[in-house]
């Protein structure tokens, strides 16, 4: 069952907000009236653990005063600001790692209402070789991480594992064989590239002797399985890092602007199962 996070904070500071203030319209002021009054039928013998007793809110009223805040800020933090991430697979290495925990700024592609994701501000676009967060088209529930390959416009070839936007080659450096660590180690032994994106200069891996990857969904643009399309208007076609091992636009298809969660821009925390921790990998920032 897919969890939707940003429903259940909604749900519970609409609940916990909404206790208040019912607390505050219609109940306080006469539990107040019933709580003095029966402090002082008690007189002055009462205890002091027993007045407070006496006068204490209701438990449903405690926890909402207590954990509104809370959800509230959390809210607002994580549908308007960042969000966390952890990366589950190994489509983009190896600039990411299985096991990293990603920050995405929320800010970077318009402000947008949690649950509905209408925009409210626009705040910015997509740029070319943009690490994005976005919804999954196929299903939007889960939440999918790719680097932006071409923008609304852009004509996008990918040949022989390379690519060309807009006619232009993007240029590729041999930087040797990949060798990893934690679960990278599946890698090793992948062409280990730096790719100069339209100056966004980020590394890639390339399986030798393994075909360009591709699904019928683009059966028009496809010629022996070359990528060979212009990006529609409010749409954006995205490519994982380590391109033989990365389901993405070449498969599903291209992504929405309605899609888009954030920017990915920091790696805040690593933790591989069955690996450990690389300490190393905290902090960095994402290119």
């Amino acid at each position: 069952m897919d969890f939707d996070i940003a429903l259940v904070l909604v749900s519970l500071t609409f609940v916990s907000g909404i206790i208040l203030v019912m607390d505050k319209v219609l109940w306080e002021k006469s539990r107040r009236m019933k709580q003095s009054a029966e402090v002082a039928k008690k007189g002055q013998d009462i205890r002091d653990q027993e007045r407070d007793a006496l006068l204490a809110d209701p438990v449903i009223v405690d926890y909402a005063k207590s954990l509104f805040p809370i959800f509230f800020i959390v809210l607002v933090l994580r549908s308007f600001i960042f969000e966390p991430f952890r990366i589950p697979s190994q489509s983009m290495m190896p600039n990411l790692w299985v096991g990293d925990f990603i920050l995405v700024n929320k800010f970077s592609y318009g402000v947008r209402l949690p649950v509905l994701n209408n925009e409210i501000i626009d705040t910015g676009k997509p740029k070319n070789g943009d690490v994005a967060v976005f919804r999954y088209p196929v299903n939007p529930s889960i939440n999918f991480i790719k680097r932006v390959i071409g923008i609304p416009g852009d004509h996008v070839v990918y040949r022989n594992k390379v690519l060309y936007i807009n006619d232009q080659i993007i240029p590729q450096k041999m930087l040797g064989f990949y060798k990893g660590e934690g679960s990278g180690v599946k890698m090793n032994g992948a062409l280990y590239k730096n790719e100069d994106l339209l100056g966004v200069k980020h590394d890639i891996l390339l399986t030798p002797n393994k075909p360009n990857m591709s699904h019928m969904f683009f059966s028009l643009f496809l010629n022996n399985g070359e990528i060979d399309l212009v990006v529609p208007q409010g749409n954006y076609f995205v490519m994982g890092d380590n391109r033989d091992e990365s389901h993405d636009s070449r498969f599903w298809g291209l992504v929405p602007e309605g899609n888009l969660v954030g920017k990915a821009f920091m790696i805040w925390f690593n933790w591989d199962v069955g690996q450990g921790l690389f300490w190393e990998r905290i902090g960095q920032s994402i290119d």
